[in-house]
């Protein structure tokens, strides 16, 4: 591997960032259970092998792979609030219901912290190559800028290495946190390339995304800067514009033989749903992908049994059938037979040999079709839009899209399968069929729309689109199922976690700030992020 001189302005904007938080964030860290893809430090020191153990130790965080981490994060929090899956048990505080309990909000921040800045900080310790730390610092900004977009301004690049392991640190707002990374982005990417050439021997055994390619994660980095400059169209438009161009025009991932996906050998995400069985899809997936008729039902979600009555066309007699169906669960409520929503209710069909989704050749689509769409051509917002949808359906294996992007289907009304009353009219009537002459507004609720379907499970990106964007549009919270004490309002759901009780605990001078300042006093489920400002209505 190379080593420049150039080294020196990415280690200083690596190091000038480095969070130290073991043990300001958590006091009982080892409560969780350690992912069996990480290697020990006894094992790290005796081979040697330090930097690209800790390589692969980020990987494990982009999307917590351990199961718990990933329960919490991922699935209880991001799944519920971008209208992916509910939860089957009867837990009393939940972050559906806005009021998960104090141990439901520490395993965010606190464990995500902790497990990303133990490798982040050895690496920096370990090594003066140029490539590793710029992969330490891509991976680090793929973890954090998901961690800014759950809970706005977050210790980021104000934060110091202690001998102690805490943290004591002034909080960036997210408008700092967002600049910072798109200058570690800028810097990673440019070390990359100029080793683009690297063999795949270097490292590729610690490289469970790429094999140690290196054009394909400069692929990765410029499709990252794409969606994070997306993500500013209702708060710096221009910043959007310019950000998103100058990562499309440095190569983003087109084919889906480039996605970013992490490939343990054993996925323990699965376990939560092949095994617990308690995360059920939600209302919000059963309306819009079967009133569709989706195609890619099949390879997303497991199937149940559905009896319907149907009036014979010969006969004209009502004859009951059996098929097989997709049925969700309206988000905000908790079924009072476990047992039959278990085998009542459809579950995202992932199994331990499937890879980690982190970002896709479709959704990088999508994004492009909005960026022609705010600031290009509708005509080919409407070419990127159908090859958005054409790339999901080869990804999940569902054949052609050709007949589905004709077709003038619209969601259906939702009926509850349990038979518990929360039944619900369709949210959208919009349908899959681009129309160069539609309206913006609809011309975008089409592309997230189908954004939003294409990237499953990608539960924290599809609530930051919805927040951004307001699409898709969503079932509310039932009235019954909002617990927020008044923060939040059921129709428009939460748009931010709340702090764990350990930040206010050991670091509560700079939380209580952060939150006094970008915040405007309010840490709660209802105050809303920096680039959060579209009209809700």
């Amino acid at each position: 591997m190379k080593t420049r001189n150039g080294i020196n302005t990415l280690r200083l904007l690596v190091a000038a960032a480095l969070v130290t938080v073991a043990g300001a964030c958590t006091g009982n860290f080892e409560e969780y259970n350690h992912n069996p893809n990480e290697t020990t430090d006894s094992e790290l020191e005796r081979d040697n092998y330090n930097v690209g153990a800790k390589l692969l130790q980020l990987q494990n965080e982009v999307i917590p792979s351990q199961e718990h981490l990933y329960q919490f994060t991922e699935i209880l929090a991001g799944m519920a609030y971008g209208g992916y899956s509910e939860a089957i048990p009867t837990w009393t505080g939940k972050f559906s219901t806005f009021n998960p309990t104090a141990d439901w909000l520490k395993a965010p921040f606190v464990t995500l912290m902790t497990d990303t800045y133990a490798p982040y900080r050895g690496i920096l310790a370990a090594t003066e190559d140029e490539v590793p730390l710029a992969l330490a610092s891509l991976l680090r900004v793929a973890i954090m800028h998901r961690l800014t977009d759950q809970y706005g301004p977050i210790p980021y690049s104000k934060v110091i290495e202690d001998r102690k392991n805490s943290l004591a640190v002034a909080y960036d707002t997210q408008e700092e946190v967002y600049a910072t990374m798109f200058a570690e982005l800028d810097a990673a990417i440019a070390v990359l390339d100029e080793n683009r050439t690297l063999s795949t021997e270097a490292f590729g055994v610690y490289d469970l995304v790429y094999g140690g390619d290196l054009k394909k994660w400069i692929l990765f980095a410029n499709s990252l800067k794409l969606r994070m400059a997306m993500r500013l169209t209702e708060v710096d438009a221009e910043m959007a514009r310019t950000k998103a161009a100058e990562a499309i025009a440095a190569g983003v991932i087109t084919a889906n033989a480039d996605n970013a996906l992490f490939k343990p050998t054993v996925n323990r995400t699965a376990i939560c749903f092949s095994e617990w069985k308690q995360h059920p899809i939600s209302a919000d997936l059963d309306s819009y992908m079967n009133g569709y008729a989706d195609p890619r039902r099949g390879k997303m979600f497991t199937s149940v049994k559905i009896t319907e009555t149907i009036t014979d066309p010969e006969t004209q007699e009502s004859v009951t059938v059996t098929k097989d169906g997709y049925r969700g669960q309206r988000i905000g409520t908790t079924p009072e037979d476990k047992d039959a929503a278990t085998t009542q209710l459809s579950h995202p069909d992932i199994v331990d040999s499937d890879p980690i989704i982190w970002l896709t050749a479709a959704e990088v689509a999508f994004l492009k079709a909005e960026w022609e769409l705010r600031w290009g051509s509708v005509a080919e917002a409407g070419n990127l839009y159908r090859q958005g949808v054409a790339l999901s359906f080869e990804q999940w294996g569902a054949g052609s899209a050709d007949e589905y992007l004709t077709t003038e289907a619209k969601p259906a009304d939702f009926v509850d399968p349990l038979g518990t009353g929360y039944d619900f009219p369709a949210q959208s009537t919009i349908t899959p069929v681009w129309n160069d002459a539609d309206d913006a507004a609809t011309a975008l609720e089409r592309i997230i729309t189908q954004k939003w379907i294409a990237i499953f499970p990608l539960g924290n990106e599809a609530w930051s689109e919805y927040r951004r964007t307001g699409y898709p549009h969503l079932m509310p919270v039932p009235d019954t199922g909002n617990k927020s004490g008044g923060t939040v309002t059921s129709r428009w759901g939460a748009r931010r976690l709340q702090y764990p009780t350990e930040e206010y605990n050991e670091n509560r001078a700079n939380v209580t700030a952060a939150v006094a300042g970008e915040l405007k006093g309010t840490d709660t489920f209802g105050s809303r992020v920096w680039w959060d400002k579209r009209t809700l209505n």
